[in-house]
């Protein structure tokens, strides 16, 4: 089965921020994702790729156990956030959550105003003690969103009512207000444009510099502009995971070269 190896290149054991170790994810009588091992690095924008249905986004999706929501779902093996064992039965997914932020392929705004979009996390995890707190929260979050200079003069507008582009960035903004280490995308170009796009892509760069993120994206262009890090998923398995260049220049294993060259996907 020599096919079926696994590629890996290069990672420092101190800096992993995400170590992931035999995770099978299974819906019903169906297994998902398997024997995926994988250190995430932090500070870093890691790419998971692969064709419709390979198992990226089931797998992003366990790094804060978003797929606890699923009655059919079941996750097995290790998966550890700075040595900590997520799926540990003391860990409340709730906090988790706070410490592993999420957005969403499709911008999904509160019906709120975008001040409490951004205020709702800190809210209901305590993180504010003032009014005052709350507001420089609320600031340092749009500033770090790059969204800003655009709403400062309508805070207590409804975020619902700000363009597609301008409501992926005010989620960005409220999911990175808890302050937390980690930031999963899901896919959170696909709705934009392509100005909105290149303002999001430019925002995840600025974002690693505190941060590490993980992006699932079905542009392989996006993953080679905006990671250090890729992971080609195909039929559930982790096919290669290297430096972003290498996985799309000299890629070691068949498969990720045929997907990277439109054979497959």
């Amino acid at each position: 089965m020599n096919d079926m190896r696994i590629v890996k290149r290069d990672v420092d054991m101190n800096d992993i921020k995400i170590s992931a170790k035999d995770v099978q994810v299974y819906y019903g009588d169906t297994h998902a994702i398997k024997d995926v091992n994988v250190e995430i690095k932090d500070k870093t924008v890691t790419a998971f790729i692969g064709p419709s249905g390979c198992g990226k986004s089931t797998f992003l999706r366990c790094l804060n156990r978003m797929n606890d929501t699923i009655d059919i779902c079941r996750v097995t093996g290790k998966i550890e956030i700075e040595g900590e064992d997520i799926y540990d039965k003391r860990v409340d997914p709730v906090q988790l959550r706070a410490k592993v932020g999420m957005v969403f392929q499709k911008p999904n705004p509160f019906p709120k105003s975008i001040y409490d979009n951004i205020a709702y996390g800190p809210r209901i995890h305590g993180l504010a003690r003032s009014k005052a707190d709350l507001d420089d929260i609320v600031e340092k979050s749009l500033r770090r969103g790059a969204i800003w200079n655009e709403v400062k003069d309508r805070l207590h507008a409804p975020g619902t009512g700000l363009s597609g582009g301008q409501q992926q960035r005010l989620c960005i903004a409220r999911a990175i207000a808890t302050e937390p280490e980690v930031l999963l995308m899901d896919e959170p170009c696909s709705a934009l444009d392509p100005i909105a796009t290149a303002q999001v892509e430019e925002l995840i760069d600025e974002l690693r510099e505190n941060f590490s993120v993980v992006i699932v994206t079905h542009s392989m262009q996006q993953a080679a502009r905006v990671s250090q890090k890729t992971a080609f998923f195909h039929l559930g398995n982790l096919v290669e995971y290297g430096e972003t260049g290498q996985i799309f220049t000299n890629p070691q294993d068949p498969r990720t070269e045929s997907y990277i060259t439109g054979r497959i996907g």
